[in-house]
């Protein structure tokens, strides 16, 4: 079952087309990674599948619904985005921040309810936050801070979580943190995973499916076996490619490349 899906989606600033007639479905309960070279869309295509920015043509159904139509808190309480860049948290404890994701759900002059606290403790402890619940933000490190961000956006209690580039500036160890954690929040809820990265092999790793970009156009969708293809990465990133089977997962991986001249 496919909920979320573009039709004919142009995302642009002026003249400038970013995202052109892009036709994207997203797989229910998987991950899907999308991919590309710099400058190709990809920040900019989860952006207007949010609604954060406006699109200039086509449409963004979610069951079957435009989302332009959707009541914003209603839409906010189907997906949420942790952005590439996350607003400063200077002075918050840990346990305010995630309590923002909440808002949604919040009437009146919104005062938290026993049943929000309730979610707070959840999504800490499903984090592996919770030991950090009164410490602020900003000292925390930066795979801890990631996880925290994380944690408010399933305090959203949705089933689609939008993350662009989660694992930037993270060292190797938090980067697998954090992507074991997206894995298992999907394996053992069900959540629909859509992300942006810049790691070919975790990509491929870690999703079931990989959409790839460039000038923001639609090269391919399928698999991680059928996106992570020589001839694909060539037209992608114009790289010559050694594809090869991580000894660990089976998944495809991208052993060694060159750049094509």
């Amino acid at each position: 079952m496919n909920r979320l899906l573009t039709k004919d989606l142009s995302v642009g600033y002026q003249e400038n087309i970013i995202v052109n007639q892009m036709n994207i479905q997203f797989n229910s309960n998987e991950i899907t990674t999308i991919i590309g070279p710099n400058g190709c869309g990809k920040s900019t295509l989860l952006k207007a599948i949010t609604r954060i920015i406006p699109h200039s043509k086509g449409s963004i159904l979610l069951d079957g619904q435009s989302i332009a139509k959707e009541n914003t808190k209603k839409l906010a309480q189907k997906m949420a985005i942790l952005p590439q860049t996350q607003d400063s948290a200077s002075g918050l404890t840990v346990g305010e921040l995630v309590s923002y994701g909440r808002f949604p759900y919040q009437k009146g002059f919104g005062k938290l309810s026993h049943a929000d606290y309730e979610v707070i403790d959840w999504a800490l402890q499903v984090t592996n936050t919770f030991d950090y619940k009164f410490r602020t933000v900003d000292s925390l490190s930066g795979g801890q801070r990631q996880r925290v961000w994380i944690a408010m956006a399933l305090a959203q209690e949705t089933e689609i979580i939008f993350l662009d580039e989660p694992t930037t500036y993270l060292d190797m160890a938090h980067q697998l943190e954090v992507l074991e954690l997206l894995k298992n929040l999907n394996e053992s809820q069900n959540r629909t995973i859509i992300m942006v990265l810049h790691d070919l092999n975790h990509a491929a790793r870690f999703s079931h499916n990989m959409i790839a970009l460039k000038d923001g156009s639609l090269i391919k969708a399928g698999t991680s076996d059928e996106v992570m293809q020589k001839d694909i990465l060539q037209k992608v990133f114009n790289i010559d490619a050694e594809i090869s089977r991580d000894p660990r997962t089976g998944k495809p991986m991208c052993v060694t490349y060159d750049l094509i001249k």
